[in-house]
């Protein structure tokens, strides 16, 4: 990658693929550099301490490229690290979870909304908390989707497992009444088609990829560190992972439509509390 600064975004696996693909079409003339910790992914089942160790190795490693911003695509990462990460770093760090609240709140007509995530995410009620910030009479219920993300790890979102799964999993919020579901964890989009077929057309799904990408576009704009269009035709972009090229490549690119290369880093297996 050259010299000119880059939109780091560092998610789990593949699941911040989905804020990548918004924030290339909403800033496409910015480089994106990607790493997603597929070898060390799902991140919703480990500890607090494996979490923040592990985001913060993805953090010092895309340090070493020029960056302008840092986009923390996974929500259980963004959960537990975001903080610290704006205490420590000196450039612009945006997370999915604020973002993702504000887009149910302006989506939601009745006030109940749904946050389906990892046991991480749930656990910790970030969303329930950026909710209520913004809305305090309304009515949520979280419900923690496991399984949802090693599906998506192996690419399997379009299969019958796929689907089995989902509607197993969901059952419960269909007597909730809800209007509005978030989909708190990045890898959820992968699988909208199915989640919609199992809850109905009548709610609506909510992707924090969308208003983060509108978010990081509103920060760029404002501190005047926007690409200038004219100056930059085809960015060059940068994904990496931590896992399996090729797996990942294969879903990277169904998703982002366009051919890419991708590297692998390895990081540090063990992590210090």
């Amino acid at each position: 990658m050259s010299e000119q600064q880059a939109i780091a975004i560092i998610d789990s696996g593949v699941g911040g693929l989905t804020v990548a693909r918004e924030v290339m079409r909403q800033l496409p003339n910015e480089r994106i550099l990607y790493f997603g910790d597929n070898a060390r992914c799902p991140y919703g089942s480990k500890t607090p301490e494996e979490i923040r160790a592990y985001s913060f190795q993805m953090i010092d490693y895309v340090l070493q490229f020029p960056l302008k911003a840092l986009v923390i695509a996974c929500n259980t990462a963004t959960a537990v690290v975001l903080g610290e990460a704006r205490r420590r770093l000196h450039l612009p760090v945006i997370g999915v979870i604020e973002p993702g609240a504000r887009a149910a709140v302006m989506a939601s007509k009745t006030g109940r909304i749904g946050v389906i995530g990892t046991e991480t995410t749930i656990r910790t009620r970030a969303y329930e908390h950026a909710l209520l910030r913004l809305h305090p009479d309304l009515y949520v219920v979280g419900l923690a989707c496991p399984a949802f993300v090693p599906l998506v790890e192996r690419g399997m979102q379009r299969t019958d497992e796929a689907r089995e799964t989902v509607t197993k999993t969901l059952g419960q919020l269909r007597h909730e009444e809800l209007d509005t579901l978030i989909l708190g964890c990045t890898h959820y989009p992968l699988l909208a088609p199915v989640i919609q077929e199992v809850l109905g057309e009548d709610i609506r799904l909510i992707s924090s990829a969308e208003e983060t990408a509108r978010e990081l576009s509103s920060l760029l704009c404002s501190g005047q560190t926007e690409f200038p269009p004219a100056l930059l035709h085809s960015p060059d972009h940068l994904f990496m992972t931590s896992g399996d090229q090729e797996k990942f490549r294969e879903i990277a690119e169904e998703w982002l439509g366009r051919n890419l290369t991708v590297k692998r880093q390895v990081l540090e297996k063990s992590f210090q509390s």
